[in-house]
This record gives structure tokens, C-alpha cells and sequence, in this order.
């Protein structure tokens, strides 16, 4: 690549990755402005066709002049010991440090890339792939106002975004919207099955069950008022709605079950992050 000044670096470009950058390059990054690193051929000509953006294999390919104003780590936490140490030569030019890798704390990243280094730390969420994530984040003391403020423009381009003083919370976050479409997934195939169960053929099921979610969904989006009010708008004193509803709102039912799954994924998350 040209030893251009570049403004921002996206490493990894898998599925949260690639929905990122097409979020970018929808409002204000130019494709000449970006480089992403991506190592598998397949990947990196696909990013490299559909978006325009210079592509390269590895941290080495980007010479210092380049001198990124930020560096996304969009890689898996697995990989991570590979892949942070390379972007340390960055850290003392200036570069913010904007991770999505789950488990991986800011005293991580600041042992790998400098214990002066800008980093952010951010957890988001699947939706951001159709522009419907939300994102929490956290940073270091030292980033910026004005750096926070663009890492904050980034991530509004896939969703909501939140911010906390508190690192710790970023288990909680990780376990309640982090893993809360896979919660919400799960609940479309059990009302699903619960159809097949009252006699329903699969098809109609599936579908009455995805179409119902979603909508619930978007009309939660679109509404101001709490998802309690919205319920009891659905909810007919001495109706189909209010029967069903006294199984999942009893005491031993919906809420001590979400409870206690919100609290072993909050407790996975702290031992992941060692």
C-alpha cells in the first residue's frame, strides 16, 4: 500500500467487521481513507471488490507513515495475543485503539500495546449487521473528548450507542444484549415448537413465530411508551392473551429463568476475562 496517511484501520473483517465498515462508508469515511487487514485471500478480495478499500495481509503491510488516527481490533479474542502486539508501533503516534473482542480487558490491551496507549474498549451486538445494534462502550483516560466522540460517530453507524465509567458493567452488557439475540432466537423456535404443539403445521408455525417477534420488535423500536404498557395494551382482562400470560409471569417461570441466565453468562464473561 502507498505510504499515505490513512484515518482509520479496521483489523478483521468478518461478519461484525464487514458490517461496521459498510456502515462507515455509508456517512462520512471516503474508501480511500480506510485499510483493512484481513489474512484469508477470499476475505480480503471480497472487501476489496465491494468496497473499494485497500486490503492488506498483516500489520507489516502498513508502514508508519501511514499513521492511523484510529485502529479497530475486530479480530476474535482467541487470536488476539497474535494480532495486538503488531499495532503497538501505532500507539506512541497517536492512534486510538477501539476493541470488540469480547473477555479482552483494557489492562489487556494496555499490555500489549503500551500502558500510555488511547483504548477503548466496546461490546455491540449482532443487529448492527442491519443496522439495529447497540453498542456499549468504555474508555481508557487516555482518549479524548474529541476521540470519544469519534468513536462514538463510528459505532452510531451500525446502532445505538451507550457509555460507561465502569468497566466491570461490560459483563453484565455482554451477557443481557451481547448474547440477547441469541435469547430472543430461542424464543421465536420455543413459540414455534408450542404451535406444532397446538396442532399447527411447522411452516405456519416458524412463520407466525419470526413474523410476530420481529413485528413485536419494530413496534417496540417506533414506540414510546414501556414494554410493560405495551404488553397490557395486548393483554384483555380474562383473554386468550392474559391466560397464557399467567404461566410466563409466574414466580418460578420467565423472569427467575432470564435471571439466572443473565447472571451465568455475566459470570462466564468475568472468567474469560481472567
Amino acid at each position: 500500500m502507498n505510504a499515505m496517511p490513512v484515518r482509520l484501520v479496521l483489523v478483521g473483517g468478518g461478519k461484525m467487521g464487514t458490517a461496521m465498515l459498510a456502515g462507515w462508508l455509508q456517512g462520512s469515511l471516503q474508501p480511500k481513507e480506510v485499510v483493512v487487514v484481513e489474512p484469508a485471500d477470499a476475505s480480503a478480495a471480497e472487501l476489496s471488490e465491494r468496497f473499494g478499500v485497500t486490503v492488506v495481509s498483516d500489520a507489516s503491510d502498513i508502514p508508519d507513515a501511514a499513521a492511523p488516527e484510529t485502529i479497530i481490533l475486530a479480530v476474535k479474542p482467541q487470536v488476539m495475543d497474535a494480532v495486538a502486539p503488531g499495532y503497538a508501533r501505532f500507539a506512541s503516534r497517536g492512534a486510538v485503539f477501539l476493541s470488540i473482542a469480547a473477555g479482552k480487558t483494557i489492562a489487556y490491551f494496555e499490555g500489549h500495546l503500551g500502558k500510555d496507549a488511547a483504548i477503548i474498549r466496546a461490546m455491540p451486538n449482532t443487529p448492527a449487521a442491519v443496522g439495529r445494534g447497540i453498542t456499549v462502550a468504555c474508555a481508557n483516560t487516555h482518549v479524548s473528548d474529541k476521540a470519544c466522540a469519534w468513536a462514538d460517530k463510528l459505532l452510531s453507524a451500525v446502532g445505538e450507542v451507550a457509555w460507561t465509567d465502569n468497566e466491570g458493567d461490560l459483563d453484565a452488557v455482554t451477557a443481557l444484549s451481547g448474547g440477547g439475540p441469541a435469547y430472543v432466537f430461542l424464543l421465536v423456535e420455543a413459540m414455534a415448537q408450542a404451535g406444532i404443539d397446538a396442532g399447527l403445521e411447522p411452516e405456519l408455525a416458524m412463520r407466525l413465530a419470526r413474523v410476530t417477534v420481529s413485528g413485536a420488535g419494530e413496534l417496540l423500536h417506533h414506540a414510546t411508551e414501556p414494554a410493560a404498557v405495551l404488553r397490557q395494551n395486548v393483554t384483555s382482562p380474562g383473554g386468550t392473551t392474559a391466560e397464557a400470560l399467567k404461566v410466563l409471569m409466574a414466580e418460578d417461570a420467565l423472569q427467575p429463568l432470564m435471571t439466572e441466565a443473565i447472571r451465568r453468562a455475566t459470570e462466564r464473561s468475568k472468567e474469560l476475562a481472567g
